[in-house]
């Protein structure tokens, strides 16, 4: 607690006027669950505070599912939930008034409650420095900005320049003309998250109209790296509302662009800070290729968690630089897992299955649990995909929620790495999303049946 007490009252010395403090809590859809205290309140903080452990079996709807066994059935209880340190910053919504914390479940006895999705990457970690392993990661996040009035049809549609007062209409990827247009907003994402701390890097104007990648700097703290994912999205949306736009990182907005991804780079250093993915002539190194291995052999059962909703399966569709299949190659956009250009030191592995809409905890949780697989049973992977990697004849990833699920469900070895108790409620709580989905009648169902059927 009197960590907590110096850390506020250096935050109140630097932000006199704060008169709230939010609690931030990420659940399993990586939606930000939480409770805001006036300032006296926030104080006792250090103490922590208390939310229901059912927030971990809320569907994207925010609906209590009750077939998780962690609701109802055992009497919803209070769980306590700690701070998280060094995460006390201003909050993009009111940075000069509202603070904002980042918050962890801890079970009835004190340790780390097993359904929390950061938990689940922690526990992993773990066994990291149990191998003898420190990650080193970055994570990429592309998102849409959009305008909040919709077309003649209903639509969404691009966002109208905020310098030129044009709708965006073309394709733009690499463009400094976009970043200039809609400077002023990056310009605000950029302050904000410095100060809060979040190590936001390279902007990039993307593929689509309206489409923006935000890099985070390589972190060898792989929890705090996806705490600074949840955060810099929370942060955009925000910062978006003030310039009249809508930010989503929803998997695939449009039909006809490409949709939104969750990168991941990960490097492996060992006790001496070498980077065990490259060998003294900077060529991979036989852990390397182990990783990619466990990497490859582990995907069709992790798509269910990498692409958690119902839309994420509309991203993968072919010619859209999106996997859809086990695959591997160097300096290669077509393929699952990249080895980019770079010298020995920074020697990396660049996981491109996930959607932006995939929660950041679980999707790096899932990217780590492949690499030690491979690395523990020094499996081989199969030759590098030279080429386009979308038209090799490789077996496909599943590429429908059903079938991930099922994959996902069928694991023999995923458990071993990601609790079975977070994996069996994940697997709940996304087939009744699925299921609601296939009971909604929808407009073209209307259009092609209600007169010809």
């Amino acid at each position: 607690m009197s960590d907590f007490r110096a850390e506020l009252a250096d935050f109140l010395e630097r932000y006199p006027n704060m008169q709230y403090i939010d609690t931030l809590l990420p659940d399993t859809n990586g939606i930000v669950r939480g409770k805001r205290f006036p300032l006296a309140a926030a104080k006792k903080l250090g103490k922590g505070c208390y939310f229901p452990g059912s927030v971990f079996s809320l569907d994207i709807t925010g609906t209590t599912i009750e077939d998780t066994g962690i609701g109802l059935d055992i009497g919803d209880p209070n769980r306590h939930c700690k701070v998280v340190p060094g995460s006390l910053a201003p909050s993009a919504a009111d940075p000069e008034r509202i603070g904002q914390v980042l918050l962890t479940m801890l079970d009835e006895e004190g340790e780390r409650f097993l359904y929390e999705p950061r938990n689940l990457l922690a526990n992993l970690v773990d066994s990291y420095t149990v191998a003898g392993y420190q990650p080193v990661v970055a994570l990429e996040l592309e998102f849409y900005l959009i305008d909040p009035k919709r077309d003649d049809q209903g639509n969404i549609q691009p966002p109208i320049g905020y310098i030129s007062g044009e709708r965006e209409t073309r394709s733009q990827l690499y463009t400094v003309d976009g970043l200039d247009d809609f400077s002023d907003f990056l310009n605000d994402v950029n302050e904000l998250a410095q100060l809060q701390n979040i190590p936001a890097d390279t902007a990039i104007a993307e593929a689509s109209p309206g489409q923006f990648e935000i890099n985070l700097r390589h972190c060898n703290d792989p929890i705090a790296a996806c705490d600074h994912a949840i955060l810099l999205k929370r942060l955009i949306r925000a910062v978006a509302r003030r310039y009249n736009y809508e930010a989503t990182f929803m998997a695939k907005p449009y039909a006809e662009y490409t949709g939104n991804g969750l990168h991941i780079h990960t490097s492996l250093l060992d006790q001496f800070d070498h980077n065990v993915f490259a060998i003294s002539d900077g060529q991979d190194s036989d852990t390397l290729h182990q990783a990619i291995a466990g990497s490859l052999a582990l995907m069709p059962d992790t798509v269910a968690l990498l692409c958690p909703n119902i839309n994420s399966y509309r991203r993968m569709t072919p010619d859209m630089y999106v996997p859809l299949n086990a695959s591997w190659g160097h300096n290669n956009r077509t393929v699952s897992l990249r080895i980019p250009v770079s010298d020995a030191v920074n020697r990396r592995i660049e996981h491109r299955l996930a959607g932006a809409d995939a929660n950041p905890y679980i999707a790096l949780a899932v990217v780590l649990a492949g690499i030690l697989y491979g690395i523990e049973n020094k499996l081989t992977p199969p030759e590098a995909v030279t080429g386009n990697g979308l038209n090799q004849t490789l077996p496909m990833l599943p590429c429908r929620p059903a079938d991930a699920l099922e994959q996902l469900r069928n694991s023999q070895h995923l458990s071993r790495y990601l609790s079975k108790e977070f994996l069996d409620t994940y697997g709940v709580l996304k087939q009744s999303e699925l299921r609601q989905f296939e009971q909604h009648i929808t407009h073209l169902e209307m259009e092609w049946l209600l007169a010809t059927a």
